[in-house]
């Protein structure tokens, strides 16, 4: 059964035997056309920012500003998100994840102080801005700050 097992009719075409005279209906050229550069021994293609010999547009324009790749991004988070969690709560960036207040793929997590604080947290943040601390303590919590 299995050596009866055959592609179904058109899915496959038949290789192109370039070079290989005028019965192979790729006779002369083999299909490549008439001169040029994309016709020649190595067969090189123009890369597609070419453009002819102008100067190409990636050349033409200005370059501005300056990109940090060492820079560090937080999520920002405000106080007045942390309501929904329990008094005694733990609140880390794998608590804050699983609420759905954050997303994952940054550097790290940041407190800010819009809002009121809930009542007792312990929270462990790598950045909290200064408004943040207070309230978060004057409601008898305690902040840790990560690495």
């Amino acid at each position: 059964m299995l050596d009866r097992l055959t592609p179904r009719q058109g899915s496959r075409h038949a290789t192109k035997r370039v070079g290989r005279g005028p019965g192979s209906g790729l006779h002369k050229t083999a299909g490549r056309g008439v001169k040029g550069q994309g016709k020649r021994s190595p067969g090189r293609e123009t890369p597609f920012h070419f453009e002819g010999g102008q100067m190409p547009l990636a050349r033409r324009l200005p370059k501005r500003g300056f990109h940090n790749k060492f820079r560090t991004t937080y999520r920002a988070v405000n106080v007045s998100s942390l309501a929904p969690f329990a008094p005694g709560s733990v609140i880390d960036a794998e608590a804050l994840e699983a609420r759905g207040l954050i997303k994952h793929g940054r550097d790290g997590v940041k407190l800010l102080g819009d809002g009121e604080a809930p009542a007792g947290l312990v929270v462990r943040v790598h950045k909290i801005s200064e408004n943040a601390r207070k309230k978060i303590e004057e409601a008898g919590g305690s902040v840790e700050l990560i690495g």
